[in-house]
């Protein structure tokens, strides 16, 4: 049967598919473990870019290297390697110069409920608005491409330019913004399937000039379809937020959303509950018009916190400023807003600093 050092020594040559560069050179052979019982190799590897159609070609290639010196059965598992092992490995040709390939990668955090209705656009746009006014540097990708509505929520009416390769976002309220709504001409309804809704996606993250940010929030689209399902594949790692009402079935339904995140181990910020309540003008009372219970119940179930609960509000009106979703800081939507944002920094900088 192998010896340890005999699978290393075999597999020492084989090339990680991204980098092209031997595995011993990379020290991309993690771990290695025998049972001479079952003349079973146990391996953990390291490679550029894991769950690819690479990474099976590969696999292919060192059960067959080393089933043929001698080992019955193989198990593999795979991670990547560090940022700072690649960026030393990859070809000049295939350098990542998208966010994506950035040495310093924003906090990316996914606004997402179980349906439509709910006020997920109006909660990505004043939290990061909120993010913002707390001294974040923020974006944001409209990701939910049949039905954008961020650009006008926050009252943009410019579009973005091209510069070089390069798409430049649109700026408002210290927020980069880019939306299928830019491309998109008189309002006209979207008819792509699901691979091309992908590479859109895609695009946003590849073609634009983003710069050094701190937090890029994506509106996801209601459920859990294909660009929802293109996200976790894209960001590995990465933060959500599950926006429901009080009222049970929107919070039944947003739990789908929740535990889609907790299966690709995306991690759960916590929950907003918008439309919380009507507070009367007249008397100060509280009415509970959509019923109570749903966000804390949402919560229990994805065993979470609720992050902030907002009343039934318009934004105040303003003369000069037209932004007919973005709630003003002295609002009292404005206030809850950035104390969800406090608590959104609070949670991602506590969690960076126990790595």
């Amino acid at each position: 049967m192998l010896t340890k050092e005999q699978v290393i020594e075999l597999l020492a040559e084989v090339k990680d598919p991204f980098l092209h560069t031997p595995l011993k050179d990379t020290e991309g052979i993690v771990e290695v473990s025998i049972n001479e019982e079952k003349k079973h190799v146990s391996l953990k590897l390291a490679i550029g870019k894991p769950n690819t159609a690479e990474q099976m070609q590969l696999q292919q290639e060192l059960v067959g290297v080393l089933k043929k010196n001698g080992a019955s059965t193989v198990g593999l598992r795979f991670e990547q390697l560090p940022e700072e092992v690649i960026q030393k490995f990859q070809p000049a040709s295939e350098q990542d110069n998208s966010i994506l390939g950035a040495a310093k990668q924003p906090h990316y955090v996914a606004i997402a409920s179980g349906k439509g209705g709910v006020g997920k656009s109006t909660a990505t746009v004043n939290i990061a608005v909120s993010l913002a006014r707390l001294g974040k540097k923020v974006g944001i990708i409209d990701a939910d491409i049949y039905g954008f509505s961020v650009p006008d929520m926050m009252g943009v009416e410019e579009r973005p330019v091209v510069r070089g390769e390069k798409i430049i976002p649109v700026e408002r309220f210290g927020v980069k913004l880019i939306s299928m709504g830019f491309f998109v001409e008189d309002n006209s309804p979207i008819i792509w399937r699901g691979p091309m809704l992908g590479k859109m996606l895609n695009n946003f993250f590849r073609e634009v000039e983003w710069g050094d940010l701190d937090y890029l929030l994506l509106d996801l689209p209601p459920g859990t379809g294909d660009i929802a399902m293109d996200v976790h594949e894209l960001l590995p790692t990465c933060n959500e937020v599950i926006v429901t009402t009080p009222h049970p079935t929107a919070a039944f339904v947003a739990a789908r959303a929740g535990q889609m995140a907790l299966k690709t181990d995306h991690n759960i910020l916590g929950v907003v509950e918008n439309m919380s309540y009507f507070e009367s003008e007249v008397t100060g009372e509280k009415e509970y018009v959509f019923g109570r219970g749903g966000g804390d119940k949402l919560a229990e179930v994805l065993q979470t916190k609720v992050l902030g609960r907002l009343s039934l509000q318009q934004p105040y009106e303003e003369e000069d400023i037209f932004a007919p979703s973005v709630y003003q800081e002295d609002h009292p939507n404005g206030e809850e807003y950035r104390r969800i944002a406090a608590k959104i920094i609070a949670q991602i900088e506590e969690a960076e600093e126990s790595k």
